[in-house]
């Protein structure tokens, strides 16, 4: 045996790796759970035989959140870039991402009970704690790459650097801005960052809405049913990650291919659903129905653009996802404004049927853009050197990948 199959051989068994990445699944589960408890607390928040909240306190609150969440996408990004091994980037970044969705369907589950039992402000109160607790563990076991740290197996290490090519440590690049903000590849990124925002987020802030006020779901079972769609978009996810690096391990596609494949599923499908969502009478089991289909079959996109940042440029995918995240979460600012400006009356399915159009055409477009401007080869900048040399002639574009 060569030194080379020495070092390239993958560790038996769970690593040190896949605890890094139930962290940040973990980080992200927490993250949402904060984001979306608003949209569930204030269904008990706007109840007139209630107490009303401080609502200047509750936006300064929100956007000091906002304010530090800010920076979860981007060190994601950075630490699945350092601590995921190539061969597993499509089943194990999935896992990491996807926590962001079940928190959202945990949240939508849990939080009407919280309120119905202990008042609205315990909501915020449990997800809080929750959120501490997590802090302090990450601080004891996480690490910002295999190099740093304390408890990784010189084998596992060893495999991680090997398959990401950082035999020797990782080096430090100057970010190469110019280059970054006119790459066409990486403005199709932004565009399908923000599509995915667009109709993401109009669902998460609108389906509690739409539950009480078209279907008339009272808040206990509102959480429960607006909880459905995000647990599916979970259970369909994990498979997707598998089958995309199963997809690149018998190199049936590119891995530009199977990324704008995956995001062209959970883009189109979404749009189609959400079309016959328009034309859907009131009805809960109908409704709830495709409600779910449109949010499950949004999980393509955890194998899709969200993993070209990394393909393009491993180097600064958290630069990048940073860039696109600035962007994609002022679109999420604006959806539920547009929901709300044509949402005259929020009890006339007439009314959701525009909001739902317009989440469809915005789905479609970004995705169509992103097909025929995206890449997953990596990118010349990815490696500027320091003295600002172009390493252009040294690098050859990433066709695809073998886990053999």
């Amino acid at each position: 045996m060569t030194v080379e199959e020495v070092i390239a051989k993958k560790p038996n068994g769970l690593g040190i790796r896949h605890l890094q990445v139930i962290m940040m699944f973990l980080a992200l589960l927490l993250a949402f759970s904060m984001r979306v408890n608003l949209s569930m607390g204030i269904v008990a928040m706007t109840d007139p035989d209630g107490e009303n909240g401080d609502w200047q306190m509750v936006c300064a609150c929100r956007v000091l959140q906002g304010l530090s969440q800010g920076f979860i996408y981007p060190s994601l990004h950075t630490l699945v870039a350092k601590w995921v091994p190539l061969e597993e980037k499509g089943r194990l970044g999935t896992v990491v991402y996807v926590g962001g969705q079940l928190g959202t369907a945990f949240q939508h589950i849990a939080a009407g009970f919280i309120a119905d039992l202990w008042g609205w402000p315990a909501i915020f109160y449990v997800t809080g704690t929750i959120g501490a607790i997590w802090t302090i563990v990450y601080i004891i076991i996480g690490s910002s790459s295999p190099q740093e740290s304390r408890f990784i197996t010189s084998e596992e290490r060893l495999y991680i650097q090997t398959s990401l090519g950082q035999i020797g440590g990782h080096k430090r690049y100057k970010t190469p801005w110019k280059a970054i903000f006119t790459s066409m590849p990486f403005i199709s990124l932004i565009i399908a960052h923000c599509g995915q925002n667009w109709g993401h987020w109009t669902l998460i802030t609108e389906i509690p809405s739409y539950m009480s006020k078209v279907l008339g779901v009272d808040i206990k079972h509102n959480g429960i049913i607006s909880a459905l769609p995000y647990l599916a978009l979970f259970v369909l996810s994990i498979p997707n990650g598998f089958v995309a690096d199963y997809i690149l391990k018998k190199k049936w596609l590119s891995i530009t291919a199977s990324r704008k494949l995956f995001n062209s599923i959970g883009a189109y499908g979404p749009a189609i659903a959400l079309i016959c969502l328009s034309y859907t009478p009131a009805d809960v089991v109908i409704a709830t129905s495709l409600l779910v289909v449109v949010v499950g079959i949004n999980a393509g996109h955890f194998a899709g653009y969200i993993l070209v940042h990394i393909d393009m440029a491993p180097n600064f995918a958290g630069q990048m996802m940073g860039i696109t995240n600035f962007f994609a979460n002022i679109i999420s600012l604006i959806t539920p404004l547009a929901a709300g400006a044509i949402l005259q009356d929020e009890s006339d399915p007439s009314e959701w049927r525009k909001v739902f159009y317009v989440s469809a055409g915005v789905y479609i477009l970004c995705n169509t853009i992103f097909v025929i401007f995206a890449t997953s080869e990596k990118q010349p900048w990815n490696e500027v050197e320091e003295n600002g040399n172009d390493p252009e002639s040294k690098i050859k574009p990433e066709k695809a990948v073998s886990s053999e």
